[in-house]
């Protein structure tokens, strides 16, 4: 498991030089969100689509 700060110096060896600070950001936003799903799956906490459309219209009966 990456640290955060080598997770960014990887982002940084990647980024185009015209990247903008939005840019560099927005990876460092995007690297988070999978390693935070990722974490969840490897913890069970998942659901299927079919659960998930259902509890988002209200369906829970």
């Amino acid at each position: 498991m990456q640290t955060a700060k080598q997770a960014a110096k990887q982002i940084m060896g990647h980024v185009s030089d015209q990247a903008t600070w939005d840019d560099i950001m927005y990876e460092l936003y995007v690297k988070q969100k999978i390693e935070k799903g990722l974490k969840a799956v490897d913890e069970g906490r998942v659901l299927s689509s079919e659960e998930a459309k259902r509890r988002l219209l209200g369906n829970e009966g």
